[in-house]
């Protein structure tokens, strides 16, 4: 899991300019996607998650978001020629980090849950199916002298992911969090993160 970078607007942590939702490069979508119904883009994601009460929801009020982004990249399955859309928006407080994705693999959630899952049953979430996972973040360092850079595994997160609809019938939703301090986050506060942003993602309540 790679960490976005510097949105504008960022607060640096102690300043006290609310930060807006930004795109560091032009978002990476094959043109066939672009066109489908109940598609999303990072920029749509990073305004469902960047809402006035999120640090409320992350039991941390009066914490002001340092960074906001959102984006997207495509990539190609193995054994697969079609390019696959991955629409993403992540935003940084001092406690905490959440990132949202929008997955088009496919795949069914109890699939996923299958080979990442922490073999606890399938959820219930918002009327669809759900899985928990755990995972972690990339540490990558640059060093001044221009040599290569270095990555390592960062702190642990946990990951809920949600389907699109409620048959399970393939594409998902993963909400991600992590804190700062590198303890494990807790899944209650992902479940009240999720209750509340999925909702307003663009083509929720259709995809019901």
């Amino acid at each position: 899991m790679l960490e976005f970078g510097e949105a504008v607007g960022s607060t640096g942590g102690t300043g006290t300019k609310p930060v807006t939702c930004s795109g560091e490069q032009p978002e990476k979508t094959p043109a066939k996607a672009a066109d489908e119904p109940g598609r999303v883009s990072g920029a749509q994601l990073c305004a469902a998650l960047h809402r006035p009460d999120l640090a409320a929801l992350l039991d941390t009020p009066g914490e002001l978001a340092k960074n906001a982004n959102g984006g997207g990249s495509t990539f190609k399955p193995v054994g697969s020629d079609k390019e696959t859309h991955t629409p993403s928006a992540e935003v940084e407080f001092e406690t905490y980090t959440v990132h949202l994705t929008a997955s088009y693999d496919r795949l069914p959630v109890a699939t996923s849950a299958a080979l990442l899952g922490d073999g606890t049953p399938l959820q219930t979430v918002l009327g669809r199916p759900a899985a928990f996972y755990s995972d972690r973040t990339l540490s990558i360092s640059f060093r001044l002298d221009g040599s290569k850079a270095q990555s390592r595994p960062g702190v642990p997160a946990r990951v809920l992911m949600v389907a699109r609809d409620a048959s399970d019938g393939g594409d998902s939703f993963e909400l991600t969090l992590w804190r700062a301090d590198g303890a494990v986050p807790d899944d209650a506060v992902l479940l009240r993160v999720a209750g509340q942003v999925l909702p307003t993602v663009p083509g929720w309540a259709a995809a019901g």
